[in-house]
């Protein structure tokens, strides 16, 4: 039976779903993959509101900048500057040019906020959440430090970043990293899942007398698991913090209970 077919029966006529088992798995791989993406698209969606939310607030954020320069190493402004703190949904933002803040200070504005952001006196302090060890097992560090003697920040000034920031846009490219990125997880969670499901299910197959393998039991789950992953995914846009674990395992089972009655029958042997 072909893909797009087992994919109609996964939704309308569970009972057909038995012709699954005899599908090629390197197509229920691909299938899984599919799945993957119903799964990621909500998540992907969430990380890119996060950085639309970041673009404006940066955006509000550059409203607030003044004029200043980097000369020998130090933020230079007018001698009626005074520095602030600017609190957005997404980002604290502190523009010291008096030396009166330091690095643990920015850090410490972090919680409860996505990043923390610092033009201190003499570097640039950019602390990101470090939520289960994540940031540091991905970048080293939380928190990171650049003084403004890196070639990098040396012609910084007040105009050029004001512009950096009113004209900063989301790229396409950006889209494509959010939905890979959360694919890879919704991938392994689902895979995972499943396997634990198949148990149950092989179980379930040897009780009723089906003559089925596990390998063709965790194909046939597959398929089974279209319905709830598609619910998954549209549970999660409303409750983001949803565990779809639970939700597949047992609607994968029952609809692998409706496939399986198409499965043939092993024969008791006679009494003695």
């Amino acid at each position: 039976m072909k893909t797009w077919q087992l994919f109609y029966n996964s939704i309308f006529n569970f009972k057909k779903l038995k012709d699954a088992k005899q599908t090629p798995f390197w197509k229920t791989i691909l299938y899984t993959i599919f799945l993957s993406a119903i799964l990621s698209v909500p998540i992907a969606f969430r990380v890119l509101n996060v950085f639309q939310d970041i673009q404006k607030d940066g955006q509000a954020i550059a409203a607030e900048i003044p004029d200043f320069t980097i000369a020998d190493g130090k933020l230079q402004t007018s001698s009626d500057t005074k520095g602030f703190i600017y609190q957005t949904n997404s980002i604290i933002f502190t523009f010291d040019p008096e030396g009166k803040r330091d690095a643990t200070d920015i850090s410490t504005d972090l919680i409860g906020n996505f990043l923390s952001v610092g033009l201190l006196k003499d570097e640039l302090v950019l602390s990101l959440p470090n939520t289960g060890g994540i940031t540091t097992a991905l970048f080293g560090s939380d928190q990171f430090h650049i003084p403004y003697t890196n070639e990098t920040l040396k012609n910084l000034s007040g105009k050029n970043l004001r512009t950096v920031l009113d004209s900063s846009d989301v790229p396409w490219w950006i889209q494509l990293v959010a939905f890979f990125v959360a694919l890879y997880p919704s991938f392994i969670n689902l895979i995972v899942t499943l396997f634990f499901a198949t148990i149950g299910a092989n179980i379930y197959a040897k009780l009723k007398l089906y003559k089925v393998t596990f390998f063709e039991s965790l194909k046939t789950m597959i398929y089974c698991a279209t319905v709830p992953a598609i619910l998954s995914a549209i549970i999660f846009i409303f409750a983001p913090s949803f565990d779809s674990s639970l939700l597949i395992t047992l609607v994968s089972l029952f609809i692998f209970s409706q496939a399986a009655k198409g499965f043939p029958k092993r024969e008791l042997p006679p009494l003695q």
